[in-house]
């Protein structure tokens, strides 16, 4: 008996090696894998870091610009531009290009320069929208907001908090990095669950929810304002309001939270393993906060009722001839002054309160800080009116929308298939571009009249865009933030490398790419508009 039992060990413990030999196998395999792409992130990582500054190469771009209408003028690739005459009868009109390299060409540049600038639309609409949101960010008002909102949530919530709250950071432009994403860390320790599994549930929320939200937020009018210059190459009177993608943006900012919270509890979280608990302080807000957060929210109360009296009733000073969607609240820059009052009203109210502000000297100093923050911004705006301008004034974009329409319809791509590839094509620019705003600037001119030739509205264009440019935000070192929080996660895991950061955030990119594009195929199927006059066909 003693023998047979020798042989049987003896033969388990060769099975047991065998598996051991062919198990690290697997592994050594998988890690020439892993570091393969890992060398494939440093390769995007070292061209990006090579690349000029964005005001750069907008200003680069703008002279290609002038290079290539000189070249198309020379060549005469015209396009055929079909239109509608007074009789509303179809007719064509043939489209040349302006060469700027020209003496018409150059008294445009030398005039226009200035006027580019100013009438950018995404400039104004930013400047407004940020003396609002910068006071209430300024007094602490967004900051205590997400910091109740997350640390009173119930334990069995907590992820799905952490998700929507980095969601609703979108209202304001750093808090959600800077504030939202270390606090994930700290809430789901005081859970005694592992803080790098909240880091990432905060930044799904922050930066891979960026195309969805809860409400109107800053970078919507840049978009928007960027759609609507790109629409009115081909007619000039064409408007994108800001809310534009809002419904579709409120659907998808319930899906974000919910795969978010799915792939954190089932995918995430169990791969990294328990935590070691230890003693954090997870601070909430103080007493003055929590008063001041009461009186904001009457105030947010008050501003609701108002609008809803303005807007609402037929004799609303804010309601339109005919329809709500029509009225002053909702065409041109009237959703602008909306946000203004939204954040700068109750932001003032907190700021009384707390005492973060004291007289009117402090609330201009709070905006001013803001608006001094948006200076790299506001120099990249006049290199990227330039090029958007010139590129306009060119009929570049006319001529390669018509030929790029043209190649469409004869390839026979169309509907939600055409959607889907141009998601997959914004989701790849992504990796080598961080900034959402500076690809759209680059990417509307062409896309947006390309769509509109094919039929279909620049909100669904616009919207597509948003879903490429979201799912790989949390995988691209090109994030300006990406940094920023691989830092954050260095407190908790010293070994922790870009592999760390992708590794973990990858199962997000993956389902919410699956999820957005099955999302955006039934509302395409449905018809359902995207925003308030958002259509989705012309």
């Amino acid at each position: 008996m003693n023998k047979k039992n020798t042989k049987k060990d003896n033969s388990s413990e060769i099975e047991k090696k065998k598996k051991n030999k062919t198990g690290s196998e697997k592994n050594k395999k998988l890690a020439k894998k892993q570091s393969r792409f890992l060398k494939w992130l440093d390769r995007i990582e070292r061209f990006g870091n090579a690349l000029p500054h964005p005001a750069t190469i907008f200003a680069i771009l703008a002279l290609f610009v002038v290079f290539v209408s000189w070249l198309a003028a020379m060549f005469d690739w015209s396009a055929v531009y079909p239109t509608t005459n007074p009789d509303n009868l179809l007719s064509f009109k043939v489209v040349k290009p302006f060469s700027l390299i020209s003496a018409e060409g150059f008294r445009y540049m030398f005039v226009s320069m200035t006027d580019n600038f100013i009438n950018f639309p995404p400039l104004g609409f930013v400047l407004v929208a940020m003396l609002g949101i910068g006071l209430a960010e300024g007094t602490g008002f967004i900051e205590a907001l997400i910091r109740q909102t997350v640390v009173k949530a119930p334990e069995r919530m907590v992820t799905m908090v952490v998700v929507a709250a980095g969601i609703l950071s979108h209202l304001a432009s750093s808090v959600g990095y800077v504030v939202l994403i270390p606090l994930g860390a700290m809430v789901f320790i005081a859970f005694d669950r592992h803080p790098v599994a909240g880091i990432a549930a905060a930044f799904v929320g922050v930066s891979g929810g960026f195309g969805a939200n809860f409400f109107i937020g800053s970078v919507d009018p840049i978009l928007a304002g960027l759609s609507e210059s790109a629409a009115q190459m081909l007619q000039p009177n064409f408007s994108v309001n800001p809310a534009v993608n809002f419904y579709f943006m409120l659907a998808s900012a319930f899906m974000v939270t919910i795969v978010g919270t799915i792939v954190t509890e089932k995918i995430v979280e169990p791969r990294l393993g328990p935590w070691k608990k230890t003693e954090v302080d997870v601070k909430g807000i103080s007493k003055l906060q929590k008063k001041g957060l009461k009186y904001a929210f009457f105030a947010f109360l008050a501003v609701i009722a108002t609008f809803i009296l303005l807007v609402v009733p037929q004799s609303g000073l804010l309601h339109g001839e005919g329809s709500v969607l029509k009225g002053p609240f909702f065409m041109g820059s009237g959703l602008i002054t909306a946000i203004l009052i939204f954040f700068f009203l109750p932001g003032f109210v907190f700021g009384l309160v707390t005492g973060t502000i004291k007289n009117d000297r402090d609330v201009i100093k709070i905006m001013i800080k803001a608006i001094k923050g948006l200076a790299p911004y506001i120099v990249l705006v006049f290199f990227a009116a330039q090029f958007v301008f010139f590129f306009k004034r060119s009929n570049l974009g006319i001529i390669l929308a018509i030929r790029g329409a043209n190649f469409l319809k004869a390839a026979g791509i169309s509907g939600i298939l055409l959607i889907l590839i141009f998601i997959v094509f914004s989701s790849f620019m992504n990796m080598f571009m961080g900034s959402a705003s500076a690809k759209w600037a680059i990417m509307a001119p062409v896309f947006v009249p390309m769509f509109m030739l094919s039929g279909y509205h620049p909100a669904l264009t616009q919207a597509a865009f948003r879903i490429g440019d979201s799912v790989t935000n949390i995988v691209t070192p090109m994030m300006s933030y990406f940094a920023l929080i691989l830092t954050f996660v260095h407190k908790y895991d010293k070994k922790a490398g870009i592999g760390t950061m992708i590794a973990t955030m990858i199962p997000y990119s993956i389902f919410l790419f699956i999820a957005w594009s099955l999302l955006m195929s039934i509302w395409f199927l449905l018809g359902l508009p995207l925003g308030p006059g958002g259509p989705l066909t012309m």
